[in-house]
């Protein structure tokens, strides 16, 4: 038995200070439900971050962590096992893929997609077809590389040069993108909805665009549905929705359901170009990982599943309009299936983290995609009554916030007043 008391004081103590977490702590999760240290009981509207799209606890998920964690966890790469032979086989039948490599993260996938593009070009055409273009407001991880490719200036900023040869250009803007793909272009990357960017849908036009000029210049197209991948959008894989099949895609956040892994699937003619001693991770692939994502890709890539995230989608959107009726808080509501943005009007601009908070304090877990937008992405199974109950916590949240910017908005006037 642990008895070391913390709170969440000792975050503050302990850790190094990337994150500014929540005033309470999360202890136990249940289906679409959280309890923290106090007891006090929460709807889950933020699934970890597009993580748990089969809930917390999930029986089935339980029953595998348990058998598989007691026959193997872990056995280096210079064994394979079975459960990666069999996710493997899995989520090739369900895409375009023939080829798998499992990595940790989202961020690894990304990695070893950008590694690729860049051997593959290097090996078919020389040292000068280098360059990767990606997109402004686009997120790939917090891997240097990554996170110099993602189009967000203020996580690479700090760190010393950024690796050569990445252009980045406005998303959805296809005349910049057919000027700026050329015989240099080893590979486009592109989300498509944006995540952290605001929660935007690539138009299909665009995505085409892409395509076709990669395909003119010999450039590799890879789709990052790190966030948008495993049934989030209504679709196994939102690419299937878009008429457009890339050379690359990269994979994780809901994979595991909470479980840290992550994976990138090509052609069988591309990973030929990663040979053995290429590259490599320790963990990557292990026996207990992907037993639990063998289970979560089987679950989820049921049509019932897929075609229930396009019902609740629809309920999430109304439950949004009903209250955009009300305090006319949301320019634009968006997102396809259980990823949603919610933008908020000029007048609450910058104030997405002041809702998240007052949420917290209402019995609602939920997100932001940048100050401006508030982020729905919960479990893919969540009930009816949850959504329902937090919708009532939400409304009172939003009240909470128009309230004190109310009462902000008169000190300053009446501040203004006395001078």
């Amino acid at each position: 038995m642990n008895d070391l008391t913390v709170t969440r004081e000792t975050f503050d103590e302990a850790l190094v200070p990337t994150y500014a977490p929540a005033a309470f702590i999360p202890t136990r999760g249940l289906g679409s439900r959280l309890w923290d240290t106090e007891g006090r009981e929460y709807v889950d509207f933020a699934g970890g971050i597009a993580v748990t799209a089969l809930g917390h606890s999930h029986p089935e998920l339980l029953k595998v962590l348990h058998e598989q964690g007691g026959n193997l966890w872990h056995i280096s790469n210079g064994f394979t096992n079975e459960p990666v032979l069999r996710l493997a086989k899995r989520l090739e039948a369900l895409t375009f893929a023939d080829r798998a490599f499992f990595a940790n993260s989202g961020a690894e996938a990304n990695e070893a997609a950008l590694k690729l593009a860049r051997r593959v070009a290097f090996d078919r055409h020389g040292a000068d077809k280098y360059e990767i273009v990606s997109f402004l407001q686009s997120f790939h991880g917090r891997t240097f590389f990554t996170v110099s490719v993602g189009g967000q200036p203020k996580y690479s900023e700090g760190f010393g040069p950024v690796p050569a040869g990445i252009v980045h250009l406005p998303y959805n803007d296809i005349d910049a993108a057919v000027k700026a793909i050329t015989a240099k272009t080893c590979a486009v990357i592109v989300e498509p909805v944006q995540g952290e960017g605001g929660v935007i849908p690539a138009d299909p036009a665009f995505l085409k665009a892409l395509r076709d000029a990669c395909d003119a210049h010999g450039a590799l197209l890879i789709f990052d549905e790190v966030q948008t991948g495993v049934g989030r959008t209504g679709h196994f894989y939102a690419y299937e929705d878009t008429g457009v099949t890339p050379d690359i895609l990269t994979t994780a956040k809901s994979l595991g359901n909470g479980f840290p892994i992550g994976a990138m699937l090509t052609t069988s003619e591309l990973a030929a170009y990663l040979k053995v001693g290429t590259h490599g991770t320790t963990y990557g692939g292990n026996p207990l990982g992907t037993a639990i994502a063998d289970k979560v890709v089987e679950l989820i890539s049921d049509p019932a599943v897929l075609e229930g995230v396009k019902a609740r989608s629809a309920s999430f959107k109304a439950h949004l309009a009903r209250l955009n009726e009300r305090f006319t808080l949301f320019s634009d509501v968006r997102g396809k299936g259980l990823l949603i943005g919610a933008e908020l009007v000029d007048t609450y601009k910058g104030r997405a983290k002041d809702f998240v908070a007052a949420a917290g304090r209402h019995g609602l877990v939920m997100l932001m995609a940048g100050p401006d937008v508030l982020r729905f992405a919960p479990s893919l199974i969540i009930p009816q009554a949850d959504i329902d109950a937090g919708f009532a916590s939400l409304e009172k949240a939003i009240e909470e916030v128009i309230a004190a910017v109310a009462a902000e908005a008169a000190q300053a006037d009446a501040t203004a007043a006395a001078r």
